[in-house]
């Protein structure tokens, strides 16, 4: 299970390392069709896509141990999206540091071939599809989406016992790819894009296991004005902004004892949903349009840590132990890809201090997410806090508050 996790989980970071240092901040392609930005101000365009893919050996349920006592290795992926490109928005500068990129928004069916333990799951997702270089018809692309997932066949201890990989009914969906773009009429582009992907509900229920997967997928795009001519631009002055921001989050832990022969499955199986909540200051520097680097500290309460679980008469009750059981502190390098009002976030993190009890999570874990910063100063987060690069832990819900300093 480790090897194939932090497999994708490295991918997707490569991808990130990719666009930050290669993804060019200027078009230097002269494309020749009808249409320009100076006479229209947004691209439109539907695409289709079909994709065919490899599911990793990352769990037994997918490794055999299921119903049908066979490995589900490959899944099919089909998806309808509606497109967007735009053009000349004077207050939106960071179009022109990504060379003009797709943005959009799409629905996606799958199929493992399992629909008994698995159902037909449908994700809602956002993407952004920009070029790492552009020719006259044809673009070296990378992809990024990231949505919700729904009607899975879930695990339930009577009904599903064998489907530990997907523990609720929704899980978040991310894809990272990269792929060839080409437009082979005035009206019609075709997209090949190879990238990794991942479902999982962030530990909100257990058992998660999670799914990851290898998929190429081939898409048809319709582009409904003609697709335009991408002219030579000027790249916007870009000011350095020192930052300090002040950002409380919260979560929950599901805890379940399904393993315990003194606990009966189906009325424990919703277990115990304890809070986790705290505070986080960081120090940020963006040093340029796309890149936020800092510095910070987090402080943490964590209910699961503050309470242990005894099984009296076939159930599970909580047994209070002191507040100071469940405090954390901890520090953390950070990185920000920023995407506009958007950011995608890895923040590498130690903790510096916490009381020390039998099995627990080790002392270095991983938060990786994105937040929305409205007006440069109030932020909206979601983060996965996960450890060994594949355990999730629990979903951090956060708003924050930042100072900005201009530089030179």
């Amino acid at each position: 299970m480790g090897k194939e996790n932090r497999g994708v989980f490295r991918i997707i970071l490569m991808i990130f390392a990719l666009v930050v240092f290669v993804a060019p901040v200027k078009s230097n392609a002269q494309d020749t069709t009808t249409l320009s930005h100076d006479k229209m101000r947004r691209n439109i365009l539907i695409g289709l896509f079909y994709g065919y893919g490899y599911v990793f050996p990352s769990g037994k349920f997918v490794e055999g141990d299921n119903e049908e006592h066979r490995p589900i290795n490959y899944y099919v992926t089909s998806s309808a999206r509606i497109i967007f490109q735009n053009f000349g928005d004077e207050k939106a500068n960071w179009y022109r540091y990504y060379a003009y990129p797709y943005l959009g928004v799409g629905v996606d069916v799958a199929n493992f071939f399992d629909v008994k333990e698995m159902g037909i799951p449908i994700a809602i997702y956002g993407f952004i599809n920009g070029p790492f270089h552009r020719w006259k018809n044809l673009a070296f692309n990378y992809e990024i989406d990231l949505g919700l997932t729904g009607n899975w066949h879930h695990f339930n201890p009577e009904t599903n016992p064998y489907n530990v990989a997907i523990g609720a009914e929704r899980t978040v969906f991310i894809h990272a790819g990269i792929g060839m773009s080409y437009r082979f009429m005035p009206h019609w582009e075709a997209d090949f894009n190879v990238g990794v992907e991942h479902f999982s509900n962030g530990a909100i229920k257990v058992p998660n296991m999670g799914l990851n997967l290898l998929m190429p997928r081939l898409e048809l795009r319709y582009c409904i004005h003609g697709s335009p001519r991408l002219e030579a631009y000027d790249i916007p002055s870009f000011r350095r902004v020192l930052s300090l921001e002040l950002t409380p989050f919260g979560g929950i832990k599901n805890v379940v004892n399904l393993d315990s022969v003194q606990v009966n499955p189906l009325p424990n199986y919703q277990g115990v949903f304890l809070p986790v909540f705290g505070i986080r200051t960081t120090l940020n520097w963006q040093i340029s349009p796309k890149s936020k680097f800092g510095i910070g500290l987090a402080f943490t309460f964590d209910g699961s840590e503050d309470y242990t679980i005894v099984v009296e008469g076939g159930k599970m009750y909580l047994k209070l132990l002191p507040f100071t059981h469940g405090f954390r502190a901890s520090i953390y390098p950070s990185y920000e890809l920023v995407i506009g009002p958007f950011s995608l976030l890895f923040q590498p993190a130690f903790y510096l201090y916490r009381k020390h009890f039998p099995g627990q999570v080790p002392i270095f874990y991983q938060r990786i997410g994105f937040k929305y910063t409205l007006a440069h100063k109030v932020t909206f987060g979601l983060s996965l806090r996960a450890y060994r690069f594949q355990v999730s832990e629990f979903i951090e819900w956060s708003v924050g508050y930042q100072l900005n300093w201009h530089r030179k």
